[in-house]
């Protein structure tokens, strides 16, 4: 049991680390390239109009540079938070499932009929199968009291 939680937190940490590196290095050429263009854009300016609308063009570029890093941050957690509901949402259904077949579970199930006796478990079985029927149907359904504002 530990080690398969060992072995995902190994495999998530190296595809992490690598995920950082290469976006280090991408990150560090694209400072580069946008130094190169700013001072290419501001000597133009510079040359063209004078030094305060220069300043201002520059400032001009690194705001659409941060817009655009911010927008795209911003895109990717979303991502990331939807995948993470939806492998929550799996993992859920299926430790349901394997619950329900457990032959562990069964055995013991099959126990309690023989010690209780059939005629005595039918209206408990059919509560607990409508509650498990509410149950389930309710598992897929958002809570609606949760979205709405306190007031």
């Amino acid at each position: 049991m530990f080690q398969r939680i060992i072995d995902g937190i190994s495999a998530s940490t190296g595809a992490t680390v690598r995920l950082t590196s290469l976006a280090a290095g991408a990150a560090f050429a694209l400072f580069v390239t946008t130094c190169f263009l700013c001072a290419a854009a501001f000597i133009s300016v510079l040359e063209k109009y004078g030094p305060v609308q220069a300043c201002l063009a520059g400032a001009g570029i690194f705001f659409l540079l941060t817009l655009t890093a911010a927008g795209t941050y911003w895109g990717y957690k979303r991502e990331v938070q939807k995948r993470a509901r939806i492998a929550a949402e799996r993992a859920a259904k299926s430790a349901a499932q394997s619950m329900l077949t457990d032959p562990m579970l069964l055995a013991t199930g099959l126990q309690i009929v023989r010690a209780i006796g059939i005629k005595r478990l039918l209206p408990i079985l059919a509560i607990g199968g409508v509650a498990l029927g509410i149950m389930a149907s309710r598992a897929g359904v958002p809570d609606e009291t949760s979205a709405e504002p306190a007031e």
